[in-house]
């Protein structure tokens, strides 16, 4: 089997092996500090979204993704409290998939990264919240407030992940220093620098 790393295809006996290694050394550069069972939730959500059928969902356009907005009414309307959880579950895995792996294409959308990252952190955190008031759910629970908490240097890791090996453009780079004014990024600004480029917050940091 091959798997897809920003534009080179890198031969590995099965998706889940090249994940847990390119997430594995990712979030070791991103000092992303979670722990294994955290880092094998993140592994199983890269692996099920490679699937087209899982990430998108079926609408009369064809294979769509829904708008985080929807999943969160999905969750805040849900008639069950299995049901909510479930919603902020999928809201928070296509958040944190979306915003690690499609950052660049966020350049040609209204909705930002930073749009992403909040509402993928606080549904991991409602849903460790809501999992921690059951005794079966604890061990869950501290899963998720591991993700909620750390959830811009996962980003990081994840961009990391998908862009091993990609030579950066102008293009990019000033969306690297838009997407460290807006998240303060390490790795973006890690990355600034190994470009050449000092980032430096001004007075358009305090905008937003």
């Amino acid at each position: 089997m091959q798997a897809m790393s920003a534009g080179s295809l890198v031969a590995v006996s099965s998706l889940r092996e090249f994940f847990r290694d390119a997430f594995h050394t990712a979030s070791e550069n991103q000092r992303v500090g979670i722990d294994e069972q955290a880092e094998a939730y993140v592994v199983n959500l890269l692996t099920m979204f490679s699937r087209a059928d899982a990430l998108y969902e079926k609408t009369p356009d064809g294979l769509r993704i829904r708008p985080l907005a929807h999943m969160l009414a999905d969750a805040l309307e849900a008639p069950s409290a299995a049901a909510r959880q479930r919603a902020l579950q999928r809201l928070g895995d296509v958040s944190l998939f979306i915003a690690g792996f499609f950052a660049r294409s966020f350049a040609r959308r209204l909705v930002d990264i930073d749009y992403h990252i909040a509402m993928g952190g606080n549904a991991y955190s409602a849903l460790a919240d809501t999992m921690q008031r059951s005794m079966s759910g604890r061990c869950v629970a501290a899963i998720y407030a591991q993700l909620a908490d750390k959830f811009q240097r996962l980003v990081d890791a994840l961009n990391e992940v998908s862009e091993m090996s990609h030579r950066h453009s102008d293009a990019d780079i000033l969306r690297l220093y838009e997407i460290w004014l807006k998240t303060g990024s390490r790795r973006a600004h890690g990355l600034l620098r190994q470009l050449g480029v000092r980032p430096v917050k001004g007075d358009a940091s305090r905008q937003h």
